[in-house]
């Protein structure tokens, strides 16, 4: 592989997508019109429902007493106690209980679970044989949970459509066959693709991001470079995906179709705007063979959690095998007509 070729081309790539100004503003402008658009619109007072996590199946039997049956309470099933810990500490469940333990699990930093646990157990403090368990959490705002699924859901789009779209766009024009007859090979052509989209991403996203957390006063109770380590492998993961979409496709029309159709099933089951865990089983293991769901999952236990590397790393190891699957795939499909 020769460098300077790779460079030469990286360069001519980056030039032309700067020079572009329309398509420079609206990467910029739609992520942080929609991060600050739910910032304002979930800024108001919660509403008074409240939700309390109830451990085992549908079967599992809650415990007896008025208390239970209060007017805006939502009972849902959790599987684990793992899972329904994290709601708690997310604000995600106001209360976790487990029937079968006698115990129950609130965060010490919500007023909701302050609340619900007097009312469920009465004001006098009788609570019956049930254990205490506290949570240790901080005070979640919805828009501090979306932004990284905004943010990456924008990742997407740019890595998808902004690789997928020029290289279809190339062979359509013929500067594919021109570049077939200079003495660039394809390996080369898709490392400064892939070298070029990578540094528009992690630059614009960084940037947007940084913008976003001074602005809203986003918390990020992990280390910043593991945040910029899951960037960098999700931007890697994803534009090697679009490759593959490139690699043989000469019509506009036929490579948005298939962008379309791997970007919005990749939207709605990753957790971009919703939780993953009510989702029909199948479903989430579906989930979790999207290259979003890592990234998301990821940067929200960095942010929220403040999860170490340990416990990112299945997400990271998923993304990096990903990427070198996609990358070989599409270099082996690629043809320059």
């Amino acid at each position: 592989m020769n460098l300077r070729r790779v460079t030469a081309v990286f360069m001519a790539r980056n030039r032309e997508f700067l020079r572009d100004r329309g398509a420079l503003s609206w990467t910029i402008v739609l992520p942080v019109a929609i991060v600050f658009g739910f910032a304002f619109a979930f800024s108001g007072d919660a509403p008074s429902r409240f939700t309390v996590g109830v451990l085992g199946g549908e079967d599992a039997t809650l415990p007896s007493g008025p208390a239970m049956s209060l007017h805006n309470v939502e009972y849902t099933h959790i599987q684990s106690v793992e899972l329904g810990v994290r709601k708690v500490r997310r604000h995600q469940l106001d209360l976790l209980i487990d029937p079968a333990g006698h115990r129950y699990w609130v965060s010490d930093a919500s007023p909701k679970g302050y609340l619900l646990e007097r009312v469920l157990w009465g004001v006098t403090g009788t609570k019956g044989d049930y254990t205490r368990e506290t949570v240790p959490g901080r005070t979640i705002r919805y828009v501090d949970w979306l932004v990284p699924g905004l943010l990456a859901m924008n990742m997407m789009f740019t890595a998808l459509f902004g690789v997928g779209f020029v290289i279809v766009r190339y062979r359509k024009n013929g500067v594919l066959k021109r570049l077939k007859a200079t003495p660039l090979t394809p390996a080369e052509f898709l490392v400064a693709q892939l070298g070029s989209r990578l540094i528009i991403l992690v630059v614009l996203t960084s940037a947007i991001f940084v913008g976003s957390a001074v602005a809203l006063s986003l918390p990020v109770y992990g280390n910043p470079l593991y945040l910029l380590l899951i960037l960098v492998l999700g931007a890697i993961c994803l534009v090697s995906l679009a490759l593959i979409i490139a690699a043989r496709t000469a019509s506009e029309e036929l490579a948005g179709g298939l962008l379309n159709m791997i970007s919005w099933p990749m939207m709605f089951l990753s957790g971009v705007w919703f939780s993953t865990d009510g989702l029909h089983p199948w479903l989430q293991v579906a989930a979790r063979a999207l290259p979003l769901t890592h990234v998301i999952d990821a940067a929200r236990a960095v942010m929220i959690d403040g999860a170490g590397f340990a416990t990112i790393a299945p997400d990271l190891l998923v993304l990096a095998v990903m990427s070198v699957v996609f990358l070989a795939i599409g270099a082996v499909l690629f043809r320059w007509e």
